[in-house]
């Protein structure tokens, strides 16, 4: 196919070209009737771009078909058999991928380090989820992606389940044997998803880990906005083989996403293929030259450590995406949370994921010197101000086998079914109702369904008061929580 072709975002600069004007649907007319002072933030041009799908441009059931052709050419861009684009992010896509891969309230094999888009799914579906554990380092306290053994292992347990889900690249940069499992899914006649929200540069360079397509991965879900160069929303999800029917697919995807679509997203998708295309691999290989340029320099301050080998040895994960560069600075006696507050407030620069003893810079392809410089400047006056900063309560770590909670009902029946409200103290022994998920990067500890236990309640509790965010429980400082309630005993 003509990979210089970027048919929604041509149809966009036509219809501006034009001058066509709608009497539909936004009705801010393209900025005519904006606030001046929205226009001053936001800028006319945005609100020019925003033009409806239908009756402006078009979407999948409109003879002109800007849309499609647009996915067609994502799809041959990196291999897949078919590319469907999501406004709604890559939650949308996860949670479609799920819907489409079984029937009514079966069982889904689903990595326990999965984002809360797939807890979400559990919930939507009514599904049973047969919990595959992560490889946990009790010396890093960091889950690394379920190894082939562990999804072998459940497979032959739950060999009627209807799919298995995996993350890789986690939101650490750690990436599973893919190959492997794919393999072992395969060979029971199963499909695999990936949710590979972290991997959107990695089909288009290939000194990056191994892209979920050509390891054989059925569906794989990618958000174009964090490694990729479009909107916050903007998300892609691949499919290939036999095993996935593309139109109901396609058909669960449309049940859930939103019938207004903006525009903007798509034209923005289909640029960032183009240039993918055309200049990819090189802007890869800078980003990763940086990368490894700025792992070597923060290695070199006192006081920290960039993860690197320890991220991928025997029983940690098959492979390292060097751009996400994870930061140990326990050694300054402060936490992760801490330095992410400090260098936000003090330096301007947003981290991304944070926990009790790590903060991550991820480096992206419109990163270069200047930007690098900036984070240097940043962390070496982190370094400074570290001895003066006070002192946090500690974060109180689970063991492994105090980590993993049991699923002993259905997470729909938890978070639909008869709630109470208790104390956080008496919240052990009872069964969650919601969901309590540090973010980022989004990975929830409690989820609906899940029998409670003491050591998960003082990890989340000790943990915002070192500052951790939890932004999904209805009480977020934990001082109480949501659990499903007891059932009254009648009388005889």
């Amino acid at each position: 196919m003509d990979q210089d072709r970027t048919p929604v975002l041509d149809a966009l600069a036509e219809h501006q070209k034009l001058g066509r004007y709608g009497y539909t649907p936004p009705a801010h007319r393209q900025g005519r009737g904006v606030d001046p002072r929205v226009l001053e933030v936001l800028g006319e041009q945005s609100f020019r771009s925003d033009v409806v799908a239908s009756s402006g441009l078009d979407d999948r059931s409109n003879s002109n078909g800007h849309l499609s052709d647009a996915e067609a050419l994502m799809a041959d861009a990196v291999g897949a058999r078919q590319a469907f684009f999501s406004t709604c992010g890559s939650s949308l896509a996860v949670k479609a991928a799920i819907l489409a891969v079984t029937r009514d309230d079966g069982e889904l094999l689903i990595g326990r380090d999965a984002h809360k888009s797939v807890t979400s799914g559990l919930v939507l579906s009514g599904l049973q989820p047969r919990w595959l554990k992560p490889q946990w380092d009790n010396d890093l306290k960091l889950a690394h992606p379920p190894s082939p053994r562990t999804v072998e292992e459940m497979w032959n347990r739950y060999p009627d389940a209807s799919a298995a889900l995996i993350v890789s690249p986690t939101p650490y940069g750690t990436c599973a044997d893919l190959e492997a499992i794919v393999r072992i899914c395969h060979d029971r006649g199963k499909p695999l998803i990936v949710d590979e929200a972290w991997g959107a540069h990695l089909p288009f360079n290939e000194d990056t880990p191994t892209w979920a397509m050509s390891a054989g991965a059925d569906i794989c879900v990618v958000s174009v906005h964090k490694m990729g160069l479009g909107f916050e929303q903007g998300s892609v999800f691949h499919l290939q083989g036999d095993l996935v029917d593309p139109v109901r697919l396609q058909q669960c995807a449309d049940v859930l996403t939103t019938t207004s679509a903006n525009v903007m997203l798509y034209a923005a998708i289909d640029g960032w293929r183009r240039q993918m295309v055309q200049s990819g691999r090189a802007m890869i290989q800078d980003a990763l030259t940086l990368a490894k340029r700025l792992r070597r320099d923060i290695e070199a301050l006192p006081g920290l450590h960039v993860l690197e080998d320890e991220l991928v040895r025997k029983e940690a994960s098959h492979d390292l995406d060097i751009l996400h560069i994870m930061i140990d600075v326990s050694e300054l006696g402060i936490s992760g949370f801490q330095a992410t507050e400090w260098l936000r407030e003090n330096c301007l620069l947003d981290m991304a994921t944070t926990d009790h003893r790590r903060i991550e810079a991820v480096i992206s392809v419109s990163d270069d010197a200047e930007t690098a410089g900036w984070l240097m400047e940043g962390l070496g006056k982190l370094i400074e101000a570290a001895p003066s900063l006070p002192r946090r309560p500690k974060v109180l770590i689970p063991d492994e086998s105090e980590l993993y909670l049991e699923t002993v009902i259905l997470p729909r029946d938890a978070f639909f079914g008869p709630v109470e409200v208790v104390p956080a103290d008496e919240a052990p022994g009872r069964i969650a109702a919601e969901m309590a998920t540090p973010y980022p990067p989004g990975i929830p500890l409690l989820l609906p369904g899940e029998l409670i236990n003491k050591a998960a309640i003082d990890y989340l509790r000790s943990g915002v008061k070192a500052g951790m965010v939890l932004p999904d429980p209805a009480d977020p400082s934990l001082e109480t929580v949501r659990v499903v309630r007891k059932e009254e005993k009648k009388p005889e």
